[in-house]
């Protein structure tokens, strides 16, 4: 039998070429199945997690149906709407990527950044934008922006942008468009919500389901600690000083609980940094690159970051608190075990979150292994908690485990200067590095702003 190919599927040769250039050979799942016919017209439902090709699986359309258009100033003729600025910049550079070779003009528009340089590009004209909800609503109430001549609408991560509460502004911005278009909806998961709304806005569409029978990713091992909110840092730092931690991202709830624990890691001698969405967008675009580079191992984050995180080698997630929404931890956890590698992903659960966690067992239709560490916990005194950290840090189980791989650094000075050295070697000043960029410059920063 035949494999698949690109070329098997009627796409243009300068594509082929750009796909070439990255090395993209065989079509995903998605891909295969949505090309051909979006090439030929049809709305379409896309049913598919993070890390599938489902960016790839429209623009590579998008961009064959727009070859020979029109550039008209202020008037693009496709229009991809992301619930965060990191998937929008994400989806804007992939599609100058496999459009390198045409002559194709696409722009990025997202609010935390000035307006005028996107206001100018649009006065130039361009035929793709990506944009976030808010400001392109923005822009179009002001006329800098008129989507009356749309062919093509593509709402990403649809689930996404309906529980970050942006479906008033994409219902408005829906509205804005012609009637007769081209639609695509992508959505990870199905709540009611994203049914009636798919209704809604697309035309007898084809339904391409790539989702796995079990939700989330096969290759995540999954782990429960049950640990009360007092310990849950002291439990975090054990787990970040594993053997096999190479870089992890750690979730929280709210902003504040992502600024704290990473103030607190940074103190520990852990290189880490916060993103979220009160921070600039060069503020988290520099903890992005720092994290990517391997300045900082450790980032935290609030969900609404988390769909803009698309970061190989990830190789642990850690959920400090569970979400709101079931749904929520697929994506979370989905930013580790991408491209066919594996991952794991540790869940620490206080007695309060019991509900939460049964929730997230019904929607994955799979329980966790509960796991003990081994830790004596040491709850933390306030307001002289500093020296009951200081007393954890440097004995028990949790000294040695810091001496073994370099959280040597976690306890007083007197561990910092002997435990990590001979032996863990150089991994351990690796890490000590981390610690320093983490608490120095970008860490160092963050730490700034949260204060």
């Amino acid at each position: 039998m035949t494999e698949t190919t690109f070329a098997h599927l009627d796409l243009d040769e300068r594509i082929l070429r750009a796909l070439t250039d990255v090395g993209y050979e065989k079509p995903t799942p998605i891909q295969e199945q949505s090309i051909p016919k979006l090439l030929e017209g049809r709305d379409l439902l896309g049913i598919a997690q993070t890390g599938t090709g489902k960016t790839a699986a429209f623009s590579l359309p998008l961009l064959q149906l727009l070859a020979d258009s029109q550039r008209k100033p202020k008037h693009p003729s496709a229009l991809i709407l992301a619930p965060t600025r990191e998937l929008a910049i994400q989806i804007f550079d992939e599609l100058k990527l496999f459009g390198k070779n045409m002559r194709i003009r696409s722009s990025c528009i997202f609010g935390g950044v000035g307006a005028n340089p996107q206001i100018k590009l649009l006065r130039e004209g361009v035929d793709i934008v990506v944009a976030t909800p808010g400001r392109l609503l923005d822009l179009a109430n002001q006329k800098h922006i008129v989507l009356d001549n749309v062919s093509m609408l593509v709402l990403d991560e649809a689930d996404r942008l309906l529980d970050m509460g942006f479906i008033r502004d994409v219902k408005k911005i829906v509205n804005m468009t012609p009637r007769r278009r081209q639609s695509l909806l992508f959505s990870a998961t199905m709540p009611k919500e994203v049914v009636q709304f798919a209704k809604e806005i697309l035309r007898d569409p084809l339904r391409v389901d790539v989702s796995p029978k079990q939700v989330t990713v096969s290759k995540i091992e999954q782990r429960v600690v049950m640990v009360n909110n007092l310990h849950k840092q002291q439990a975090l730092e054990h787990i970040l000083h594993g053997e096999t931690v190479t870089r992890a991202i750690v979730f929280t709830r709210t902003k504040h609980g992502a600024n704290k624990v990473a103030k607190k890691l940074m103190q520990a001698g852990i290189g880490a940094d916060a993103i979220h969405g009160n921070k600039s967008q060069n503020a988290r675009q520099r903890a992005l690159a720092s994290f990517k580079k391997g300045e900082i191992w450790v980032l935290v984050a609030t969900d609404i970051a988390a769909r803009g995180i698309d970061i190989d080698g990830v190789s642990h997630v850690v959920n400090q608190e569970l979400p709101h929404e079931p749904e929520s931890y697929v994506h979370r956890i989905g930013r580790t075990g991408r491209a066919g590698a594996s991952g794991v992903a540790w869940s620490l659960v206080d007695p309060s979150e019991r509900s939460r966690l049964r929730a997230i067992e019904r929607l994955i239709k799979f329980e966790p292994e509960q796991v003990d560490l081994g830790i004596k916990y040491v709850t933390p005194e306030a307001p002289a908690g500093g020296e009951s950290r200081g007393g954890s840090g440097g004995g028990g189980n949790r000294g040695n485990a810091g001496g073994r791989r370099g959280g040597g650094n976690r306890g007083g000075g007197g561990n910092r200067g002997g435990g990590s050295g001979g032996n863990s070697g150089g991994r351990s000043r690796r890490r000590s590095g981390g610690g320093n960029s983490g608490s120095g410059n970008t860490g160092g920063n963050s730490g700034n702003r949260a204060a």
